[in-house]
């Protein structure tokens, strides 16, 4: 068995999705998600340029050999593109792996652990009413799961992950306007005075059963993030995210002894080794690592086995980059995980999605339910596909107000 072509696809409802396709002289085709938030021509590019003409002639049932043979082949290895690219490569080999079998593949992991995969949605409000009335919407919906993020009176901007007070909720980050990205400000001091007793009004609001994430999106120093999780231990988070940035591994220490607030980590992570010392030395709750930009189901199901040995579940990155092939793929591993904790969900279910990556996934009563058909169990039509081409746009970034560079 060989493969005889692979085709790259860019666009999307919305959104620049980078879709793989591999396909077999036996007429099996396998499908595997690039896409590389607001960076998206570039894995496309690596893809074209460096993995496909390797690719032809392969046997896709060698997935172990051809990933090892993309990453460790490589002397300059790793980084967001280029795992991207080889994470296509290799959601695209396990999909035809599964076909071949006849199987979903999480009965090629070892099969179901759960029925139904735990979700979570993005509430939102630039101010406390309208995040209060954007979660009561997701409850009635029977998200049992919900990130908080709200607007801070004072601040000159809105803020990481608050919608638009003209647009309301949607997909508020990306600008399609242009490439050069449009400035947030951001002020640590009003953050840290008025979030939390925000969040405490929202768990007042909705009780102690509904689960309430939050996302700092790197903006806190370590000592900051340490006296921040301190103040919001009354409010029974499910998670803190991202405090603090992590590329210093040991940050977290200084956190851990001052908080018990459960923190999750790992959106940006594009390796094992990125995350190994906060997995192995207990330093977070739940590792966020994206099937996508961690290269692949073959490298991130190596990450859920290491985070299963530390008391570290999954809480795998589910942003509207993510195309429903990758949201399959992680799909897949929630099912299986023993050491499964929740899936953030944003993507799946718009009918503009359902057009383009037709499935039988679904999500019902806060729960995703993963397709039983062979393979990831989604597909791609090309026909479909013709509506769409690639379309510039950034995230903004982000300055402090005296015009300081901080992190978005």
């Amino acid at each position: 068995m060989k493969i005889t072509d692979a085709r790259i696809f860019v666009g999307g409802p919305g959104k620049n999705y980078v879709t793989l396709k591999i396909v077999t002289d036996q007429g099996i085709y396998g499908l595997g998600d690039a896409t590389l938030n607001n960076r998206e021509t570039l894995p496309a590019a690596y893809l074209r340029d460096y993995l496909v003409p390797n690719l032809i002639g392969m046997d896709p049932r060698r997935s172990e050999d051809i990933w090892q043979f993309f990453y460790r082949g490589a002397y300059f290895r790793g980084g967001p593109i280029a795992m991207a690219a080889i994470g296509a490569v290799d959601m695209a080999l396990w999909d035809i792996k599964g076909k071949l079998a006849g199987l979903p593949l999480y009965d090629l992991f070892g099969g179901k652990s759960r029925d139904g995969a735990l979700v979570y949605a993005h509430a939102t409000g630039a101010d406390l009413q309208a995040l209060m009335d954007s979660v009561a919407r997701y409850v009635a919906q029977g998200y049992k799961a919900v990130r908080v993020q709200c607007g801070i009176p004072g601040m000159p901007t809105a803020g990481y992950g608050v919608a638009d007070k003209e647009t309301g909720d949607g997909d508020f980050i990306t600008d399609f306007s242009g490439i050069r990205p449009k400035v947030e400000i951001w002020d640590t001091d009003r953050y840290m005075r008025y979030m939390p007793d925000a969040l405490m009004a929202v768990r007042e609001r909705f009780g102690p059963e509904l689960k309430i994430l939050h996302d700092v999106h790197h903006r806190l120093t370590p000592r900051e993030a340490a006296s921040f999780a301190k103040s919001v231990e009354p409010v029974g988070l499910y998670w803190l995210e991202d405090p603090t940035p992590a590329e210093d591994q040991g940050a977290l220490r200084l956190l851990r002894q001052h908080s018990t607030v459960p923190v999750a980590i790992g959106e940006v992570f594009n390796s094992i080794w990125q995350c190994n010392r906060l997995i192995e030395e207990e330093l977070i709750d739940f590792i966020r690592v994206a099937v996508t930009y961690a290269g692949g189901i073959t490298h991130a199901k190596r990450i859920v086995d290491l985070a299963g040995l530390h008391n570290v579940r999954t809480g795998f990155h589910g942003a509207p980059s993510h195309s429903p092939v990758s949201m399959a793929a992680q799909a897949h591993l929630n099912a299986w995980a023993p050491n499964f904790g929740i899936q953030e969900y944003l993507v799946l279910g718009t009918p503009a999605c359902d057009a383009l990556f037709p499935s039988a996934h679904r999500m019902e009563g806060g729960l995703f339910h993963v397709s039983d058909a062979p393979g990831l169990g989604i597909d791609f039509d090309e026909r479909e596909a013709e509506r769409y081409s690639y379309s510039p746009g950034s995230h903004p970034v982000v300055r402090l107000e005296d015009g300081t560079m901080w992190n978005y």
